[in-house]
């Protein structure tokens, strides 16, 4: 039986994954971001609270011979094993990456645990909804959405469930604002509700934010979270892999996010394409300890 859904989250310890994988990106620094934000000022200050324990860092093999696609399976095996071993003790997942190749572990291990399909909040400058197919670049980091939809290289699916780890009825990509049109047809055609940068500006982000919760919240098994920091403007928020103009403000995401993160429904969160080398000032290591400090049970944080 999957662990049940808590009436109220401070029940819940914090198990913090290190994904430490650049592989599936053109710009492979993101491997260091895990071991950075835990070196980081920003983690000294919460790493020694009660509620939090940092379980693992897992990185990608590199023995001769190996292909990008064979490494990325490795490391999505063990962290779909860690997230999946986690939940099932009754602990919340957060994977802190890495580039978002590392996803297809992330959620194949928590579906695995709840034994169903998700929900998933997709927060991000890109779709990263290509196939082997319709890949401009041929970078996995592009894919990931695809494979926990139950499409792409069969080395990389199948990690937690047969077929899909996510209802793709109850999956929201949020504030993408680079793509290419193939990945938007697929996700229309599986009817992943998207959206974009364009729509937000016209209603505004707290309207757009409330329709993706809700549709993610309806998902009879939970939902989780991803984000990818580009999704913020790279003049704010400079340390990210794949920066792109303009994006989502960050208070006002800070602020969504916090009402989302005490959801009884919410199994887990995952922060990617930290690339400390891009940082100015720690200032994207800070935004991920706010994030952290999101997850932290209430009445431990009064």
């Amino acid at each position: 039986m999957p662990p049940s859904l808590p009436s109220t989250f401070p029940a819940r310890r914090l198990r913090i994954i290190g994904a430490a994988s650049g592989v599936g990106a053109q710009d492979h620094d993101c491997e260091h971001g895990p071991v950075a934000f835990h070196r980081s000022q920003a983690w000294h200050e919460l790493e020694h609270h009660p509620a939090i324990d940092w379980g693992a860092t897992l990185y990608a093999p590199d023995r001769p011979g190996m292909s990008p696609a064979e490494r990325i399976a490795h490391l999505c095996g063990r962290l779909a094993g860690a997230v999946s071993e986690a939940h099932t003790a009754g602990e919340f997942p957060l994977v802190i990456g890495g580039d978002h190749s590392v996803a297809i572990g992330t959620w194949s291990g928590v579906a695995r645990s709840v034994g169903a399909p998700l929900g998933l909040l997709w927060i991000d400058a890109h779709m990263d909804s290509h196939t082997p197919e319709t890949t401009h670049s041929g970078a996995i980091h592009g894919m990931p959405l695809a494979c926990l939809l139950g499409r792409g290289d069969k080395r990389l699916l199948g990690f937690g469930l047969r077929g899909m780890q996510l209802l793709p009825q109850h999956t929201v990509v949020l504030g993408p604002r680079s793509y290419e049109a193939e990945e938007a047809e697929f996700l229309a055609r599986l009817g992943v509700r998207v959206i974009g940068e364009a729509e937000i500006g016209r209603r505004g982000f707290a309207a757009a934010f409330d329709e993706a919760a809700a549709i993610v919240r309806a998902a009879p098994d939970g939902f989780g979270v991803t984000l990818d920091l580009d999704a913020f403007d790279p003049r704010l928020v400079p340390g990210v892999g794949s920066p792109e103009p303009d994006g989502l403000d960050t208070g006002a995401t800070l602020d969504a996010l916090r009402r989302l993160a005490h959801e009884p429904g919410l199994r887990g969160m995952e922060i990617v394409e930290y690339n400390p080398d891009r940082d100015r000032g720690g200032v994207t290591a800070d935004l991920i300890a706010d994030l952290v400090g999101l997850l932290l049970p209430r009445r431990a944080r009064a």
